[in-house]
């Protein structure tokens, strides 16, 4: 296999430089990023201000695709300035870009670098894993009636691939009084013997309710304790509404697989994510990669040239998250979100959907308005409060918010109030 660079065009040879300088950028430059000026991690107001947000709204769906900080936006423009000047010389980097955030992005999820593939989004790596997941005939593939329906369309296309059999079983039935020991009896009772791929997602987009993936892996172990390997159930896991919501690495939720959007809670460059797997055996690449097979995730990261300045600025993202601290940035989402549902509850009109409990929750809060159609709610926020809200885009829509680093509690409060005027 010849190696990515071998291919990024006549005169640029491996481990040599082109001959043609950077103009308006010096090596320093291309290299070093540019910190955000007055920046301290330490103080929320001054990691708000790290936004271009626009300052007359509350923006309670900045999850949905996320407003970069400074550091990233400074590191896109740098990457962008480099390929901009001298695309073929700035592309001697590549490899060494994608591994600093290949390690940045290893260091979180509490895995190793080789271990990690680059994706453009959440999306992507279901679909990597879906597409290329080796069955026996007769395996089947078990999810739940909670998931997105990207998800369902890649096990759909599974099914054309394979013909294995893919069910769904329902862990709850009233989101707001799911609980983490239903959840798992429910998932263990329709696990089959020949079932191979148990599919779920961490945080549901739908209702917010997160499930408890280290007890489903524990269950899983003991599924599995008298399976031969190639018969055993894996875990895949949708976390995209846990990943930088929720303090807890990857490594440490005990699945299979787990794939992401870095582009959402944890505010990295727009298209970019990642897919993990503490074994890729059971997965074959399904596109063409760049990469030498010196490890599994790395042959697993798709080929081509991608958004390159965003890809390589999600190692800025990791290090912006780090500065702040995962257990902060948890502690700060699951206070407003508390507080959020707290005060949602107390209003006579408002059934709030979401479980109450932090441990069943992330940073999604979802609720309804009697006599109220959630897009109308929604409108009405914005327009007459300044409050950023969404819907969920499924068959029962919900109102959506989501409060997280870009937020404070006088805005949680605002919103409280505002949704209480609203008839």
């Amino acid at each position: 296999m010849i190696r990515r660079r071998a291919v990024l065009g006549a005169g640029v040879v491996y481990g040599v430089a082109s001959g043609v300088a950077l103009t308006g950028c010096t090596a320093g430059e291309a290299d070093t990023p540019t910190p955000s000026q007055q920046f301290d991690p330490n103080d929320w107001a001054s990691v708000r201000a790290q936004f271009a947000l626009d300052p007359k709204l509350a923006h309670f769906a900045s999850f949905l695709f996320a407003s970069h900080p400074a550091p990233v936006r400074q590191a896109i423009d740098r990457h962008r300035a480099g390929l901009d000047a001298d695309p073929a010389g700035y592309l001697e980097k590549d490899i060494e870009y994608e591994e600093r955030v290949r390690t940045a992005a290893a260091e979180y999820l509490g895995a190793q670098p080789g271990d990690v593939a680059l994706t453009d989004s959440t999306t992507m790596g279901t679909g990597l894993v879906c597409g290329g997941l080796k069955l026996k005939p007769g395996q089947d593939v078990l999810t739940t009636e909670h998931d997105f329906f990207g998800t369902y369309d890649a096990l759909q296309k599974l099914t054309a691939r394979t013909g294995a059999r893919v069910r769904r079983v329902r862990l709850y039935d009233a989101p707001a009084t799911a609980t983490a020991g239903d959840a798992v009896t429910r998932l263990k009772a329709a696990i089959g013997p020949q079932t191979r791929l148990v599919v779920v997602t961490w945080v549901h987009s739908s209702t917010g309710v997160r499930l408890p993936v280290p007890e489903i892996a524990a269950m899983l172990r003991t599924v599995n304790a008298g399976r031969a390997p190639a018969d055993q159930a894996l875990l895949f896991v949708d976390g995209v509404h846990g990943f930088g919501a929720v303090d807890t690495k990857v490594a440490d939720l005990g699945c299979d697989f787990f794939t992401t959007g870095t582009h959402k809670w944890l505010h990295g460059p727009r298209g970019t994510g990642v897919l993990w797997s503490k074994s890729w055996d059971a997965i074959a690449p399904v596109i063409p990669s760049f990469s030498m097979p010196d490890a599994p995730g790395r042959l697993a990261t798709p080929g081509g040239y991608h958004s390159a300045e965003h890809r390589w600025a999600l190692a800025e993202a990791f290090e912006f998250h780090a500065a702040i601290g995962r257990s902060r940035i948890g502690a700060r989402i699951t206070e407003q979100a508390t507080q959020l549902k707290d005060g949602l509850a107390g209003i006579a009109s408002v059934t709030l959907a979401t479980p109450k409990a932090a441990e069943l929750s992330a940073g999604l809060v979802m609720c309804s308005i009697d006599g109220v159609a959630p897009h109308q709610a929604a409108g009405t926020l914005r327009r007459d409060h300044g409050i950023v809200a969404s819907v969920t885009p499924y068959n029962d829509p919900l109102l959506r918010f989501g409060p997280g680093i870009v937020t404070t509690p006088e805005e949680v409060e605002r919103v409280v109030k505002a949704v209480a005027s609203i008839n």
